[in-house]
């Protein structure tokens, strides 16, 4: 069958027109170079497939028969091509993409929103997931890319960092007596601590620093999100670790104030991550070329 296609093709068009001269003309072939098709394919399948009349030609009851399985293929095919055509123009398609709140809020979401008024045919799914999720995500093909935060393990994949972080303790009016003075990382095993729970980076990170600097720390609350530890700070449930973004609005606004230390903690960095060796799709491609673009621009002003 498969050195027959072109011939099916052609009976296609002069079955869907009824005319040698139009199928010659919709597919820019001479009609003599028709009529040799539809010959040579009669001949491959030994049956009658089309009846000359005066206005054209008909399909014989077994053309009908075969035009009726051909019509859906063919057809298929040209739905197909058409679909691909709207993905490779960006009028369809999806993007899968791995962020934890974090990433997504303070990141993400802006680049999310211009993209899709760029492009509305463009189903955007986010995997919302802490980085060690969204890293086994990416290794397992099941997203595009991801937006994750340092430290992380870089093995099979490529990253890209966007944008420093900052992690900091907060406290409220409760612990008014640590505002700005100077402690040392061994005061915090003194206090009553709202931290991340351990399978985030955020928190494996904070681990390592205190740990490096012989501090050990039992928290008096682990909780899922960031919000909620600013949310507990507040109430002046304990002294909350969080990223500074997740506590600026009520650092501003006096409710709760950073506690300062003798020490620095490290810089840590928001990073676009892809799989070494993944294929991605045109969307996805786009979504990532408007984040470098834009991320570009921002280090030129």
């Amino acid at each position: 069958m498969v050195q027959n296609l072109e011939y099916y093709k052609v009976f296609y068009h002069v079955a869907r027109y009824g005319s040698l001269t139009l199928a010659a003309q919709e597919l820019a072939i001479s009609q003599p170079a028709v009529s040799q098709s539809v010959k040579l394919l009669e001949t491959a399948l030994d049956v009658r497939l089309f009846v000359r009349g005066a206005k054209g030609v008909r399909l014989t009851k077994e053309g009908e028969l075969l035009y009726s399985y051909v019509a859906g293929g063919y057809e298929q095919i040209e739905t197909g091509e058409k679909k691909l055509r709207q993905m490779m123009n960006l009028e369809l398609g999806e993007i899968h993409i791995g962020a934890s709140d974090m990433t997504l809020r303070f990141y993400l979401l802006p680049y999310l929103e211009h993209f899709h008024e760029l492009c509305p045919g463009i189903k955007v799914m986010v995997t919302n997931a802490p980085t060690p999720e969204t890293l086994a995500f990416l290794k397992a093909g099941k997203i595009d890319f991801g937006v994750v935060s340092t430290p992380f393990s870089g093995e099979g994949i490529h990253s890209e960092t966007v944008r420093e972080i900052e992690d900091i303790f907060v406290a409220g009016r409760r612990f008014i007596q640590y505002k700005n003075k100077t402690l040392d990382f061994h005061d915090l095993e003194t206090l009553p601590l709202i931290t991340l729970e351990s399978n985030t980076s955020t928190r494996s990170c904070m681990d390592c620093v205190l740990a490096e600097n012989g501090v050990r720390i039992n928290p008096e609350f682990e909780l899922a999100t960031s919000d909620m530890i600013v949310q507990f700070t507040l109430r002046n449930l304990g002294v909350g670790s969080v990223v500074r973004d997740f506590a600026k609005e009520y650092l501003e606004d006096g409710r709760l104030f950073e506690l300062r230390f003798n020490k620095l903690i490290p810089i840590r960095h928001f990073c676009v991550v892809t799989g070494k060796g993944n294929l991605l799709s045109a969307a996805a491609r786009r979504l990532l070329e408007l984040i470098r673009t834009q991320e570009g621009g921002k280090e030129n002003q």
